[in-house]
């Protein structure tokens, strides 16, 4: 059988194998692009035979890979047996989007429930759910959902980073054995991998079949794929469970997270676009994301109100229609070493509480937001005083300080009720219409005192989402941001309650550009903060000329992260067209389909965005350094209407001044004011000259 059945906005499918005796559980024959079984249901892949891999792979099926559900039963007479499964097929059933099985194993005393839904933009996703029908008490050690892959996917890409560096690709070639990346800092991680994707062999943003898997969790998590001498390739992934984590008592029962597929004919591109329009869909998704200034780098910890009165001034003259302020608001907190967990305004600072600020910026016709990091705590604070056993811990000793700083053990309900009372409180005083919530340390040693030190990253991260989720309810208006040392919360989990991220604590344009790159392979646009900083980085001590910070930033949330007390009559006028350009292009900016065209020149990338109905589109042209040759840069746009013609036309600043010996730019755009058909635009393109180093060009393309 098909999954899901034919339809024109599936783009990725499964061809379930049943069995006929309606006993063992169903394989799965073939996962890949839906356009590979346009044959319908008697042609290819539907009548394709290979190894495949059964929906829960079981060693008593001669599976001597990695097994898709490992655990065992203890304290129970004659249990030893239960590491060991064979499910039997109970129901299964089909509408045109969800496939329900379930099946029991009475000798290991567990009933699964395997869920897979085809989601908005041709995505697959599936869980599993076990419960424990047994004596005794079943011990959890790992459960993943598996998907095989075509024998000419044999390249592996994943991500890896650091703080202000993240998402960096890499790649390898397939091999015979297993490739696990596990992630264990309780949340995705700055250097976490994102997701995996397989694909044939030299697969690019634009060209290729690729089969990507995402687990959408926001603590441990872990992607796999192997490869056996018998068997082909899977590909797969599952929270990363700790020792003793999961112990199920009877009738108690674990549900996994939902593991993300998909699958494209057109590159990393294509699955970027099913992922995009999947979040498209969600009910948190930002229907409008509005041009924010952050304070951080402007005043740091030292607020001061007369200082921020003119920053929100210059703010609004230049159109920002958010202001945020950050850290250093609430009590004892002058640096980061202190305070945090005390949620509420220092007097001391704030003597007439937030709304001073927030009434002031609201007056000026932006809204007002503001920063908190609540699963923290600093030893330093009231909190911590009173409560030091309210943090997460391994035991009796207290964990390894990290940022000056330690993590509160949401899984304790008095705490998860402090925690959400405090926030509530500060939410309610002031009008506040923006969250920034920060998670500034890996969760180690991460044990529940209320437990025995057992391990708490599961349970802490159920509390995060419970936590979230019955803010957003008090304060529906909100609008929320994630940040995690900047990208090191980023995953489907938390974008299903978000409107905002924060792409990275990285504001130098040249590294950024990179980074956004890579992020849009999960994360739609429109998520992702991207601010125009100080004219001299403060991460690199780089100074970059304005009009290449504003470019780089104008794809995404669009953003100010620059002390504009500094900034002169000159900058401020240039500023206020980059957000005027940005305005104008939101609708398509944050709405069309991200494109990634190769470039032939290693120090120029390529990167755009092209209306749904292939009517407009916007290209930039990155010169991130000095090109080894003369040659130019030929920019094809991909998805534009092949018999209609276009208008291109330079927009934004644009230095037409010839480089060396290359040549000028056209005053009337790249085509000199000439009308190209859309199929030459995709095929043979347009020619950008070579360009300064660090500059970023500009072309608009409309429909004629």
């Amino acid at each position: 059988m098909l999954f899901p059945p034919p339809h024109p906005s599936a783009s990725s499918r499964l061809t379930l194998e049943l069995d006929t005796s309606g006993e063992l559980l169903p394989r799965i024959l073939w996962a890949g692009p839906a356009t590979s079984t346009t044959a319908g249901a008697a042609g290819y892949p539907s009548t394709f035979r290979g190894p495949g891999v059964p929906l829960l792979g079981e060693h008593a099926h001669e599976l001597f890979t990695r097994p898709h559900l490992r655990g065992h039963r203890v304290d129970a007479p004659g249990s030893d047996a239960a590491w060991s499964t064979r499910f039997i097929v109970e129901d299964l059933s089909a509408t045109d989007d969800t496939l329900t099985l379930t099946a029991y194993d009475d000798a290991a005393g567990l009933r699964l429930t395997t869920e897979l839904q085809a989601l908005p933009g041709g995505l697959l996703r599936g869980r599993h759910r076990v419960r424990s029908t047994g004596p005794g008490t079943y011990v959890l050690t790992g459960l993943e959902v598996v998907l095989p892959a075509a024998d000419d996917l044999v390249e592996l890409l994943d991500f890896t980073g650091r703080h202000e560096g993240e998402r960096t690709p890499q790649r390898h070639t397939v091999t015979d054995g297993l490739w696990l990346r596990e992630g264990r800092e309780g949340r995705p991680g700055l250097g976490g991998a994102t997701m995996a994707v397989l694909g044939t062999r030299g697969f690019g943003t634009r060209t290729g079949t690729v089969l990507g898997v995402h687990v959408a969790w926001s603590g441990n998590s872990l992607l796999r794929a192997e490869r056996s001498p018998d068997l082909g390739t899977t590909l797969g992934g599952g929270e990363l469970l700790q020792p003793g984590e999961v112990r199920l008592g009877p009738e108690e029962e674990y549900t996994s997270p939902w593991v993300v597929f998909g699958a494209s004919e057109a590159g990393l591109d294509g699955l970027a676009e099913a992922f995009h329009t999947y979040e498209r869909s969600l009910s948190a998704h930002p229907g409008h994301q509005p041009v924010v200034l952050n304070v951080w780098e402007a005043v740091w910890f030292d607020h001061d109100l007369a200082r921020l009165h003119e920053i929100a001034d210059r703010a609004a003259r230049v159109g920002i229609e958010r202001f945020v302020l950050d850290d250093g608001w609430f009590h004892g907190r002058r640096d980061d070493t202190a305070g945090l967990g005390d949620w509420w305004v220092d007097p001391d600072v704030w003597p007439e509480g937030l709304a001073p600020i927030a009434d002031h910026v609201r007056s000026l016709g932006m809204e007002f937001g503001l920063w908190f990091e609540p699963e923290m705590v600093n030893p330093d604070s009231e909190l911590y005083r009173a409560h030091p056993d309210w943090i997460l811990s391994a035991g009796d000793r207290v964990p390894q300080l990290h940022r000056n700083q330690l993590v509160l053990d949401l899984s304790r309900p008095e705490v998860w009720q402090h925690v959400h009372d405090r926030v509530d409180a500060v939410l309610s005083s002031a009008p506040i219409d923006y969250v920034k919530w920060d998670h500034n340390r890996e969760l180690l040693e991460a044990g529940s005192g209320a437990r025995g030190g057992s391990s708490a990253v599961r349970e802490h991260t159920l509390a995060f989402y419970r936590l979230l989720d019955s803010l957003r309810r008090l304060h529906p208006r909100i609008d929320w941001e994630t940040c995690a040392s900047g990208g090191g919360r980023i995953d489907l989990g938390v974008l299903e309650r978000t409107q905002r991220v924060w792409t990275s604590d990285m504001t130098d344009a040249l590294a950024r550009q990179h980074i956004q790159r890579w992020t849009t392979q999960l994360v739609a646009p429109e998520y992702l903060g991207a601010h125009v900083s100080a004219p001299v980085a403060h991460q690199t001590g780089r100074t970059l000329p304005l009009d290449f910070r504003a470019a780089t930033a104008l794809f995404g949330a669009f953003g100010v992260e620059w002390d504009l007390s500094t900034a002169t009559e000159e900058e401020l006028t240039a500023l206020a067209g980059w957000v005027g350009l940005h305005k104008r292009l939101r609708h398509l900016l944050h709405a069309g389909r991200t494109v990634r065209p190769e470039s032939a020149d290693p120090a120029v990338l390529l990167h755009g965005v092209v209306a749904r109905d292939g009517g407009e589109a916007v290209l930039a042209h990155v010169q991130l350094d000095e090109s080894a040759s003369n040659r130019g840069t030929v920019v094809r746009v991909p998805g534009l209407q092949p018999d209609a013609s276009y208008d291109l036309r330079w927009v934004g600043p644009v230095d037409h001044r010839a480089v060396s010996r290359s040549v000028a730019l056209p005053e009337a755009g790249p085509t000199d004011g000439v009308t190209v058909r859309g199929a030459v635009l995709g095929t043979r393109g347009y020619w950008i000259p070579r360009r300064r180093p660090e500059t970023v060009t500009l072309v608009h393309l409309t429909r004629a």
